[in-house]
């Protein structure tokens, strides 16, 4: 091969790695969110009771919160629910029995662009969505009967929020160590300061005082489970890490062993 071929094969390498690139900066949230929007005044339909409520922050942010409730009387606490990054509550919505059966409220809220919520969304807006939610939630429950539950791209907002307010437990399932870290697994070509969304899970654990639950599959192919397993060096005594064998991303809860930790960590006064 001659000079004048490997220059020519070099820059349409160099050419591709910056068209990517470009892409990765300015589209990232279109990679790494995956939203399904309703209108506002459109009916949602689920399995269990539940209430509508919404959180004004500015003219343009509105959250959705549908909060499920108990089944009877009895309330433990509530549950506040930071789902994945696809589709909107209507997903998750199923994993809210769970907790209403062992008598917790869930309130799961739409990030901005799901569902019925409005806004734009960034990293800083997440956790501010957070906190509000906490907010709204310490107007009825005191923080012995604040769960925080992070699932999927929502253990780092989850993770966040009990970093800087109290609560009961925080229970991650398939956490990462940080959203950024996660992307470079994927695109470890390009530098890490690229990407936007930081969501350090692993630099929030360290300040998270309540209990610490942790649960993930060994055949997670969208987190791997060594990136969860990093988290196991922020975890204080008494905090727990539960592997789930060929557990996958999306169904842990199928599994007996989830079902029964999650039992008891809820019964668990």
């Amino acid at each position: 091969m001659n000079r004048k071929k490997v220059i020519h094969i070099i820059q349409i390498i160099l050419i591709v790695y910056a068209l990517i690139g470009t892409a990765l900066y300015f589209l990232q949230e279109q990679f790494l969110f995956h939203p399904v929007s309703i209108a506002a005044d459109s009916t949602v339909h689920f399995q269990q009771p539940y209430q509508e409520q919404f959180i004004q922050l500015d003219e343009e942010s509105k959250f959705h919160v549908v909060q499920f409730t108990v089944p009877d009387t009895l309330n433990k606490g509530v549950v506040l629910y930071f789902h994945g990054n696809k589709t909107n509550i209507s997903r998750y919505a199923p994993f809210a029995q769970h907790f209403t059966r062992n008598h917790y409220a869930v309130w799961m809220v739409d990030y901005p662009g799901f569902g019925k919520s409005t806004g734009k969304l960034s990293e800083a807006i997440l956790y501010e969505q957070a906190l509000q939610l906490y907010k709204l939630a310490r107007i009825k429950y005191q923080p012995n009967q604040i769960i925080i539950y992070g699932k999927s791209i929502g253990t780092g907002i989850a993770a966040q929020l009990a970093s800087v307010r109290d609560c009961k437990k925080l229970i991650l399932e398939t956490p990462y160590e940080g959203l950024a870290k996660l992307i470079q697994h994927y695109l470890w070509m390009y530098p890490e300061r690229m990407i936007q969304y930081q969501l350090p899970t692993y630099e929030y654990l360290k300040k998270v005082t309540a209990p610490v639950i942790i649960f993930h599959g060994t055949n997670d192919g969208v987190i791997p489970y060594n990136s969860a397993l990093q988290l196991k060096k922020q975890l204080k005594p008494g905090d727990e890490f539960i592997t789930i064998e060929n557990g996958e991303h999306n169904n842990l809860a199928s599994y007996a062993i989830f079902q029964q930790k999650m039992d008891r960590v809820l019964i668990d006064n």
